[in-house]
C-alpha cells in the first residue's frame, strides 16, 4: 500500500510517498519510496509581517500542484498533508489553503503545536530503545521546536514552542520564551531517570552527516557545541562552500544548533540519537492507522 505526507513547514514543504507492507514478524514496514523538499520559507514573511506574500503563496501552490503529479505517477492512493507553525500564524493562511485546495483538490489541514507533537510521537522512534529509559524527542523547525517527553515507554508531556530557526533569525524569540522553555525543560525532567535526546529536522540530520558517525551512534552535546561554535565562526557565503551546503541550510543551522544545545544543556542530557525521522513519518504512521481502520 502506497501512503504520501506533505509537510508545509515555516522553511520548506516537503512530500514523503512510502510503501507499507508487513514485515516477517508481522509488523508493518514503511519503506521511502521518493522524498522532495522545496524550500519555500514562508516563516519569513509571517514571523515579520504576519502574512504570506502573493509570491510566496504562489510557490506553494505551484509546489502542491508539482506534488499532486508526482502523486498521480506513483499511484498514491492515501494523503495527508498538514501545515505548521508559519500557517498557524498566518492572518491569510484559510484564504491561500481555499485556493490550494480549489485548484489541486489536495486539503491541507493547520495543525496546532500539541497535534504535531503527537504526530511526532506517532513515527514510534523509541519503540527499539531500553523502555526503562527517559527520552526526550526534540525536533526542531522554522517556526516552532516540538518537545515530547516520555519515561518508562510512557508519554509524559508534548509541547510545542515557538522558537524555531527563521524566527531566530528573523530576530522573533524573546528572552521570556527561551526561559519558559529552560523553565518547561527543568521542570517536566524533575524526578526521571537520565534522559537521552532524541533529534529530528533537517539540521540535526546534516549535522550528522557531516559528523561521520556510524548509524545509531549518537552525538554528544560537547560535538554540538563544537559545531556550533565553527559555523558562527563563518558567514553564511563561507559555510555554503566548506561544507557543501545549500544556501536555505547554511542559514539556519546555526540557529538550529543554538535551539539543540541549550535544551541539551537544560535537560542534562550528554547524547542526542538521530535516527532521521520527521512530521512526515508520523504523518505516514498516523494515516496508516486511519486507513487500517476504515477497512
Amino acid at each position: 500500500m502506497k501512503l504520501a505526507a506533505i509537510d508545509i513547514g515555516s522553511n520548506a514543504a516537503r512530500l514523503l510517498i512510502s510503501e507499507a507492507s508487513p514485515n516477517s514478524l508481522g509488523r508493518m514496514d514503511f519503506t521511502k519510496v521518493n522524498f522532495l523538499r522545496v524550500p519555500l520559507r514562508l516563516g519569513v514573511d509571517v514571523f515579520t509581517n504576519g502574512t504570506i506574500t502573493e509570491k510566496r503563496a504562489d510557490h506553494l501552490l505551484k509546489t502542491i500542484q508539482a506534488y499532486k503529479l508526482l502523486l498521480e505517477v506513483y499511484e498514491v492512493k492515501h494523503l495527508k498533508a498538514c501545515a505548521t507553525s508559519a500557517m498557524r500564524d498566518a492572518s491569510n493562511s484559510a484564504e491561500i489553503l481555499d485556493k490550494v485546495k480549489t485548484q489541486t483538490g489536495i486539503d491541507i489541514q493547520v495543525i496546532s503545536g500539541q497535534e504535531e507533537a503527537s504526530f511526532l510521537f506517532e513515527s514510534h522512534v523509541a519503540e527499539h530503545l531500553d523502555k526503562s529509559r527517559s527520552y526526550m524527542y526534540v525536533d526542531v523547525g522554522g517556526g516552532s521546536t516540538e518537545i515530547t517527553l516520555f519515561s518508562n515507554n510512557a508519554l509524559v508531556h508534548k509541547e510545542s514552542f515557538n522558537i524555531g530557526t527563521i524566527r531566530l533569525l528573523q530576530k522573533q524569540v524573546t528572552d521570556e520564551q527561551w526561559q519558559y522553555m529552560k523553565e518547561t525543560i527543568k521542570q517536566r525532567i524533575k524526578g526521571l531517570s537520565a534522559v537521552t535526546v532524541i533529534g529530528s529536522g533537517g539540521n540535526i540530520n546534516k549535522v550528522f552527516s557531516l559528523s561521520k558517525r556510524k548509524e545509531g551512534k549518537p552525538l554528544t552535546l560537547d560535538v554540538l557545541k563544537d559545531y556550533y561554535k565553527e559555523f558562527s565562526s563563518f558567514t553564511v557565503e563561507e559555510r555554503i562552500h566548506l561544507y557543501n551546503l545549500r544556501e536555505d541550510r547554511a542559514d539556519v543551522i546555526v540557529p538550529a544548533l543554538q535551539i539543540y544545545v541549550n535544551v541539551m544543556r537544560w535537560a542534562d542530557a550528554t547524547e542526542i540519537y538521530v535516527p532521521k525521522i520527521g512530521l512526515a513519518d508520523g504523518l505516514i504512521q498516523s494515516l496508516y492507522a486511519e486507513v487500517s481502520h476504515n477497512k
